[in-house]
């Protein structure tokens, strides 16, 4: 039989590359740790890792014991916090989300909620992704409102041993340009239009979006500012400094700026609801998963409206609001300004 406590010691020591820093990091001698190791080799019948001059590589055997590891010690965590709950004096929920899905979705999703289920003990927390995915995998949260560009979810995200993804809503994202600029009127344009301008960047997660346009348009992208918050990054937009790629959701209406659609195929990311792949699911949970989705095609229908007049209000205005979305970014916070 396999020790699960070998097995997190066997996947601590594959995130550190050591003995040694394993040892730090587990407040055990490195001598444990080595006796750990053997243990778990002697009852498995093949090594899991060697040294070498690199620190400690594992082997074919070591890598399928982290791979199973995880999944195991997620798996673990996850029954543990749900047997803390049997204990609970009420019923608790634990939401992550990230920024601007916080701020525009979430809320609606809310609203009916709590007013149905007063007596659920609810907990909101803050997290990109990669963070909100592991959080539900582990227990730590129930479901996670979160993203994901083209390609696969973030670590932690859907696949055999990963949470349930349910998909919501896609979030285009829209060139924002500055008071005045020569495009702020147009009902659409094409990404080699702005080839000339110098960049904003809201989220450095949108910058591999922008290469990549930028590369098939036949320009590289200047960039003046990179920032992890979409609000900043409009404020900037705003004060002339350069243009900028936003989703809709994230959209703000920023003074003088206008934001306007890109030519087919558009760029956007993908909104969904991360739940426990484990059966049943928490019917808390359930009930705002669905509130979730019944939010995102209410935003899905406005987004539609707004987009007929987009149009007439970039030709009598230069300001768009999109989506009534308010004025927070879906990263962190902070920027860098270049020269």
């Amino acid at each position: 039989m396999i020790d699960v406590h070998r097995l997190r010691i066997l996947r601590t020591v594959a995130e550190h590359g050591s003995f040694n820093r394993a040892a730090t990091a587990l407040r055990l001698t490195p001598s444990a740790v080595s006796q750990h190791i053997a243990a778990l080799e002697r009852g498995l019948g093949h090594p899991v890792a060697r040294r070498s001059t690199r620190g400690v590589e594992l082997t074919e055997a070591g890598r399928l014991l982290v791979e199973t590891a995880e999944t195991v010690t997620a798996e673990l965590d996850l029954v543990r916090s749900r047997i803390e709950r049997l204990a609970a004096d009420r019923a608790r929920l634990t939401v992550a989300t990230f920024t601007s899905g916080g701020r525009h979705l979430l809320p609606r999703a809310l609203g009916a909620f709590v007013a149905a289920r007063p007596e659920v003990e609810l907990t909101v927390v803050e997290a990109e992704p990669e963070v909100s995915l592991a959080m539900v995998r582990s227990g730590a949260a129930d479901l996670a409102l979160a993203y994901h560009f083209d390609g696969p979810l973030p670590a932690g995200g859907a696949g055999t041993a990963g949470p349930a993804w349910l998909p919501l809503m896609e979030d285009p994202l829209y060139a924002v340009l500055p008071p005045g600029h020569r495009l702020a009127r147009r009902e659409v344009l094409e990404p080699a239009e702005l080839g000339d301008d110098r960049w904003v960047l809201g989220c450095l997660k949108t910058e591999a979006f922008l290469r990549r346009y930028a590369d098939r348009a036949g320009f590289e992208p200047r960039v003046a500012a990179s920032t992890t918050d979409y609000f900043f990054a409009q404020a900037l937009v705003g004060a002339g400094v350069g243009v900028s790629l936003i989703p809709r959701v994230a959209l703000a209406p920023a003074a003088g700026s206008a934001a306007v659609p890109l030519a087919s195929p558009r760029p956007a990311r993908h909104i969904g609801v991360a739940t426990p792949r484990r059966a049943p699911l928490d019917p808390h949970a359930a009930a705002l998963r669905d509130a979730l989705r019944e939010a995102a095609a209410a935003s899905g229908t406005e987004a539609a409206a707004a987009s007929g007049t987009e149009a007439a209000a970039a030709s009598g205005t230069e300001a768009v609001a999109a989506s009534g979305a308010g004025p927070v970014g879906a990263c962190g916070s902070g920027a860098e300004v270049g020269p």
